[in-house]
Order: structure tokens, then C-alpha cells, then sequence
């Protein structure tokens, strides 16, 4: 039985039989019997880890009640959408520019404290609802999960391509005028200045 902790871009735990190609974390959200609990978050620092362990560590606890409950996202960028951001210690590099092109994008210091309380402000609602935003089609950066048609797309290239757990569809032709966004505001923002989640892990080797 799939333990519920598999996250989509539209932000919702579920159970599924896919475990995707990234983790992240947000405090204990399971009890001792892995039952997923009312709470979806026990801090601000909303994370995107590599699910390979580095060198001289173990491998990632499927069952991690009382240290903290691993989550799955398909590829970074569905991880982006539910909220979360490069981890600092497992994915360095990646948190590094991350980091540069949030100093780009706002002038100011990216400091992770003052990220995640700008994230979390972005992200969700007091009882757990996911912020949408607005914003015109076309203007939008590679790596942005717009919602059409009550389904999750991937912008790429100036194209639009759904979100699938085995992976995106082929592009198709993206609307004009404003699109209802799933992406968090500030990290549209990111990407617009020059960072970019990875759609494929092999790419992030760096990280490991």
C-alpha cells in the first residue's frame, strides 16, 4: 500500500504507486502507524532534496516518523508549484543559484529565513488551500505550472504540456491572455531571472 506522501502541483498529498524524482521535506507529518496527519507543514523551510543519498550517507527512510516525513515529487519544477525550493545542504549548487537569481529578481539579500516566510506568505492559505495568481500566458518563464482546463501544465518553450505522474505530454499551443498560475509568485520571479527547476535529475548531478 503507497504511503500518502507523494505531492502534486496542485499541492495535494496523495497515495500512488509513483515516487518521482526528487524528495522534500516538511517536518513530521505522519504518526507512528503512517497515517498522514491534519498538518501539511511543521515549519516554513519547504524543501526540494536529491533522492539519492550522498556520499558516506544512508539511503532515505521510506518511514522516517519521529525524525521527519520524506516527500515525492515527480521533477522539480511539479515541486516548485506545491511550494518548495532547493535544499542548502544535499543540493548546494542548486541552492546557490537559486539564491543569485533571488537576489536578482527582488534586490535584496536572499537569506533562506526571509525566503521561506515570503514563500509560505505565497504559497498557502491558514487552512491549507493553494494560492493561485494571474498572470498573462506569454510572459510567464520555462519551468511555470499554469492550470488549464482543471489540469496542471508545464510552460516550456512557449508551449504548454500537462502534468502527468509518468511525465509531461506533448506541447501543445499555450492561451492567450492570463492564465490561472500554480507556481508560487516569488519563485516566477526566480525563474524569470534566470534560475530553473530541473526536469530531469540527471542533470543535477552536481548537487548529489
Amino acid at each position: 500500500m503507497p504511503r500518502q506522501n507523494r505531492v502534486t502541483p496542485l499541492a495535494e498529498i496523495t497515495a500512488a504507486d509513483w515516487r518521482g524524482n526528487f524528495t522534500g521535506n516538511r517536518g513530521i507529518l505522519h504518526g507512528a502507524d503512517g497515517t498522514l496527519g491534519m498538518a501539511r507543514w511543521r515549519h516554513k523551510a519547504w524543501i526540494t532534496c536529491t533522492i539519492r543519498p550522498r556520499p558516506g550517507r544512508t539511503a532515505l527512510p521510506m518511514a522516517a516518523s519521529g525524525h521527519y516525513t520524506p516527500l515525492f515529487f515527480t521533477d522539480e519544477a511539479a515541486a516548485c508549484a506545491a511550494g518548495h525550493r532547493p535544499c542548502a545542504e544535499c543540493r548546494r549548487p542548486a541552492w546557490n543559484a537559486f539564491r543569485a537569481a533571488w537576489a536578482r529578481a527582488f534586490g535584496a539579500p536572499a537569506l533562506a529565513p526571509r525566503i521561506d516566510a515570503v514563500l509560505h506568505s505565497a504559497r498557502t492559505t491558514r487552512d491549507r488551500r493553494q494560492i493561485h495568481h494571474t498572470q498573462i500566458a506569454h510572459d510567464l518563464p520555462d519551468g511555470v505550472l499554469i492550470l488549464l482546463g482543471e489540469r496542471p501544465h508545464l510552460v516550456q518553450a512557449g508551449a504548454a504540456r500537462v502534468w502527468t505522474p509518468a511525465g509531461y505530454g506533448a506541447p501543445t499551443a499555450m492561451p492567450a491572455g492570463p492564465v490561472t498560475v500554480l507556481t508560487p509568485a516569488p519563485l516566477v520571479a526566480v525563474m524569470a531571472a534566470g534560475w530553473q527547476p530541473m526536469l530531469d535529475p540527471a542533470q543535477d548531478r552536481a548537487g548529489w
